[in-house]
């Protein structure tokens, strides 16, 4: 009888953890809802991971006490369906913030230096590509953050280490922690004609969606980088200004929907760099983020270890 249904998977600490505090864990192969249902049956807590839980996944579990997301969104469980039967919805901010951050930078030197575009003329031996790349160094370079919470704050620190200069939109950071920071607030207009690189940290509804006029907005030859919410960004918007040379570059670990379509235009864009969100999926995030997790569900359940 399932206590504790592990949507998908999480890492084995966060496992021994439920296990350890007493509770039956459930842990299917698939999210499909036939494999699910068992579970759901007599579930008193789900951990979900980007699949979310749905109105019908949250009716099909009549003993349902919490619902916690392994990392810091909850955009995919339908709250208000938990709200109306006095389910407690929750998640694990911070735990996976060092790891976003630092895909963030990562993503934003594979795009300056055309990295997946050299990589694959060398598996061309198309050694001659060193002649024609035009990549660029981010020192001096001007960052964007839409948005300032912790994972935007740790790549401010991570992009200073770069020499870059770092503005930021943002209606909730303190003026003291901005300045402290080295970075300057701006609005978004400012932000979208001065940055070189602009990455997406906001959630939705906190900020206008980064939408086509904002693309174009962007200096030419700008860089846009989006590890937060697929629905930040027009998906179909930045292709165009790729396809057309508006932008130099681009870089998503966050889709919408989730996973995109085989058909997606996304898969065939020119100086697009793709990843399967797994900006929070370091090895030592994933531990961090199993371990918050279980603590979470064995604090609502009133579980202890044994």
């Amino acid at each position: 009888m399932t206590e504790c249904l592990v949507v998908q998977p999480i890492a084995e600490p966060g496992l021994e953890l439920l296990r350890g505090a007493g509770l039956v864990v459930g842990t299917p192969d698939t999210t499909d809802f036939a494999a699910l249902e068992p579970h759901l049956a007599t579930a008193r807590a789900v951990i979900t991971r980007n699949h979310g839980l749905s109105a019908i996944e949250i009716a099909a579990a009549p003993n349902l006490d919490v619902i916690v997301s392994h990392g810091a969104g909850t955009d995919a469980i339908d709250k208000s369906a938990a709200a109306a039967r006095g389910i407690r919805v929750t998640s694990t901010p911070g735990a996976n913030t060092i790891a976003v951050a630092e895909h963030t930078i990562a993503l934003i030197l594979a795009c300056a230096r055309q990295i997946p575009q050299a990589d694959l003329a060398m598996r061309k031996s198309d050694f001659g590509f060193r002649y024609r790349q035009t990549g660029f160094e981010i020192a001096g370079k001007t960052l964007g953050l839409v948005g300032y919470g912790r994972i935007a704050r740790s790549v401010a620190t991570l992009a200073r280490a770069f020499n870059m200069r770092i503005i930021a939109v943002t209606a909730h950071a303190s003026d003291a922690d901005l300045a402290s920071d080295g970075v300057e607030r701006v609005d978004m207009d400012t932000l979208c004609a001065r940055s070189d690189i602009v990455s997406l940290h906001s959630v939705p509804g906190r900020s206008r969606r980064f939408d086509a006029a904002r693309i174009d907005a962007l200096r030419p030859g700008a860089i846009v980088i989006n590890t937060a919410r697929g629905t930040l960004l027009d998906e179909t918007a930045l292709v165009a200004a790729l396809r057309n040379g508006k932008l130099s570059g681009a870089a998503l670990d966050v889709f919408s929907p989730e996973p995109p379509p085989k058909d997606s235009p996304l898969f065939d864009c020119p100086k697009l760099i793709l990843t399967p969100h797994v900006g929070g999926s370091a090895l030592e995030a994933l531990d961090r983020t199993a371990i918050a997790a279980a603590g979470k569900v064995i604090e609502a359940l009133g579980a202890s270890s044994q």
